[in-house]
């Protein structure tokens, strides 16, 4: 197998004058084909108007072919054949934001629109992406709501009588067989509302219906092959000019829709960007279609030890708000995180100037920020030097200051420049690059640019250094599908003072998501334990009843996210510093893998966890048992039926254990006691 592997990159270098190392696209007469050692499309050129006529999977030898020749892009009834075709390849160099890959753009023209796709392929991932870029006009009604009769204007003319109203398609598959079983993952941030994140849909494709979501799994079920469909794009419910729908199945026919934008949206002189969509493939089993895509997920962004890696502190979860927040609390913070292991101490709202509507202190606004010039500057009352003695003591304990920052909302980000030089300036004055960003609301597609816009240019001033947390709590945001190439998602907020921080329904939302989104990505919180336990009385699930080192434990899948006042803890949760220590030598490894859940739903009652697939022989195991009565169970896993396992303890209270592997994974595990955790390095003999 590894010498046919060899053989078929050498021959996809050699055939094109545009390779990069694995990665392949030509254009040969009718034909393009864009593909790597992994996958392959090809296309029937039709002008630029590109026509899928078969769909690869190199590493199991499959090849799907369409059965019927209609443009993988549709926007209008007007059926004019494209003119203007033009194709190019680049190779693009590698940066700190994303590796080296190859893009394919194609240009034509329907009419009066222009349009422009550019694929993009890279080594090693059995997907290829596509960006959307519209200018012109188009003589049709396709994002937004439904058309209503009664908006419909007077006949006058039998022009009149021709409906304008399209489906406009991202992309499409058309393929023979009866037998095609699909699954639509939806996804909901807005956490403050939401604690429920994901559902998943399973059908049969049979006549034209239409389903929402983020991502599409479609399995061949004659050849038990498939591929899926990722649409970059904010959670359904939030998407802009949606018609209701994301994915449409009508049996072998499979479609990806929802532009997020409208005929209005496309301007005549200047490219507009769609959302973009991904199409992977993938052999026999539920984990190759997550392998698959997690493959790509991971090339958005890079991941770096001393960048992306943190154990943050944020004192917000003490529901002090902005009224601590001052040099002296700061300092004091700071001396006692270094305490505890924390890498990063994140400011967040009230190190400002301005006032937002968050502040405790005096209620501000979001809106008009900068009639006041002043307001990104630090408070001269609570910073009277600035930030620089926080960002010294900071670095003399080891602790790199992050802070909150909330863009200018109003008219769609129309100050963006403003805002992004202050992130610039202080990244310049301070050093700091870790920003948080809050109070995003995207209503039109004109923030939405607008902010991409901020993004960009603080990456490029500040040669790809700064980075975001971007904040999914509340509003239109980006979701867990767009912006990834930005930084982190912090995913929730919750709070003792509120009853509304619970173990296990953090751990249920990252276990969730894990398995569709890298947990890598997520910043998951822990808090202070010892506040508020009379709110929860006798409640079987209250935080104080599970051990600081459990409460950090749930975190470690994910970026753990200290959510409090450090001053607030008893002097024993400092004791937790040991866990961290050694948690944050085997961070990096653990996250560079395949995270996936195993096990249980988490319930509070549960033995569930997350296996890390590093490599084909070996990974961890980071497991949980929660307030059950089962000290020994078997727990579900990714590992193969029939392997030969050796699980060496590395955090928690495991065992060294050999095992064999039962059917769908399933190993025997044991903890003695309940509420406890275990994290295994596993290797395959």
């Amino acid at each position: 197998m590894k010498k046919l592997l060899i053989v078929l990159a050498l021959a996809c270098t050699l055939s094109s004058l545009y390779a990069q190392k694995t990665c392949y696209s030509e254009l040969k007469g009718d034909t393009l084909v864009i593909g790597n050692e992994c996958i392959e499309r090809k296309f029937i050129w039709n002008d630029g108007n590109l026509v899928t006529y078969s769909l690869s999977d190199k590493a199991n030898r499959k090849t799907t072919f369409t059965v019927k020749q209609a443009p993988d892009f549709f926007i209008s009834k007007d059926t004019r054949e494209a003119s203007k075709g033009a194709c190019r390849v680049e190779k693009v160099a590698a940066t700190d934001i994303h590796p080296a890959y190859l893009k394919t753009i194609v240009t034509f023209s329907l009419g009066t629109l222009d349009i422009q796709r550019i694929y993009r392929i890279y080594d090693g991932c059995p997907a290829i992406a596509c960006d959307t870029y519209l200018k012109g006009s188009v003589n049709s009604v396709f994002g937004g709501r439904e058309e209503n009769a009664a908006d419909r204007k007077n006949i006058e003319f039998v022009e009149d009588m021709k409906s304008k109203s399209v489906t406009a398609i991202l992309d499409q598959l058309y393929l023979k067989g009866q037998h095609w079983h699909a699954k639509a993952v939806e996804f909901w941030d807005v956490t403050d509302w939401n604690n429920n994140l994901l559902a998943e849909r399973d059908v049969i494709a049979y006549r034209k219906n239409s389903y929402r979501g983020n991502l599409l799994f479609v399995r061949n079920g004659e050849e038990g092959t498939g591929f899926f469909f990722l649409k970059e794009s904010p959670c359904s419910s939030v998407q802009l000019a949606y018609k209701g729908a994301d994915f449409i199945a009508e049996f072998g026919k499979f479609m990806i829709t929802g532009l997020g934008i409208t005929e209005k949206n496309i301007q005549e002189d200047t490219w507009t960007r769609t959302y973009s969509c991904v199409t992977g493939v993938y052999g026999d089993g539920e984990l190759q279609a997550l392998t698959a895509l997690r493959s790509y997920q991971k090339n958005i962004r890079r991941h770096f030890r001393n960048r992306d890696e943190m154990v943050m502190m944020n004192t917000w979860g003490d529901r002090s708000q902005d009224t601590k927040v001052n040099e002296a609390f700061c300092l004091q913070e700071l001396e006692r995180a270094a305490k505890l292991g924390i890498t990063h101490f994140q400011i967040d709202d009230g190190w400002q100037v301005g006032k937002s509507p968050n502040s405790a202190v005096a209620k501000g606004s979001f809106k008009n920020i900068w009639d006041n010039k002043d307001y990104w500057k630090p408070d001269p009352v609570k910073y009277p030097r600035g930030l620089a003695p926080i960002v010294k003591k900071g670095k003399k304990l080891g602790i790199e200051i992050g802070l909150w920052f909330n863009p200018s909302v109003q008219n769609d980000f129309v100050d963006w420049e403003k805002d992004a030089e202050t992130l610039i300036g202080l990244y310049r004055e301070y050093g700091i690059r870790i920003f948080k960003i809050d109070g995003l609301t995207i209503p039109t597609k004109k923030a939405e640019i607008n902010l991409r816009n901020l993004f960009d240019k603080v990456l490029a001033e500040t040669d790809n250094k700064v980075m975001f947390n971007l904040d999914a709590t509340a509003s239109r945001r980006g979701g867990y599908h767009m912006f990834n190439e930005y930084g982190n998602i912090f995913l929730e907020n919750r709070y003792t003072d509120w009853q509304n921080y619970y173990p296990y329904w953090t751990l249920r939302n990252l276990w969730m998501l894990s398995k569709y989104v890298p947990a890598e990505k997520l910043q998951i919180e822990f808090l202070n334990k010892w506040r508020n336990t009379e709110k929860y009385g006798d409640d079987p699930f209250a935080p104080h009843r599970y051990s600081f080192e459990y409460l950090f434990a749930t975190t470690m899948a994910g970026q753990p996210l200290a959510w409090f006042e450090a001053s607030n803890l008893p002097e024993e949760a400092f004791g937790i510093r040991d866990l961290m220590e050694k948690y944050k030598k085997v961070q990096y490894d653990f996250h560079q893998g395949t995270i996936l859940p195993i096990g249980e739903e988490p319930s509070g009652r549960s033995w569930t966890g997350f296996q890390s697939l590093c490599h084909s022989k070996n990974g961890y195991l980071l497991i949980y048992r929660e307030d059950n009565a089962r000290e020994e169970t078997w727990v579900e896993t990714w590992l193969p039926e029939g392997a030969e396992v050796m699980c060496t303890p590395i955090l928690g209270n495991g065992k060294l254990m050999a095992t064999t592997v039962g059917r769908k994974g399933t190993i025997k595990v044991s903890l003695p006691e309940k509420n406890d955790f275990m994290l295994y390095r596993y290797e395959i003999r």
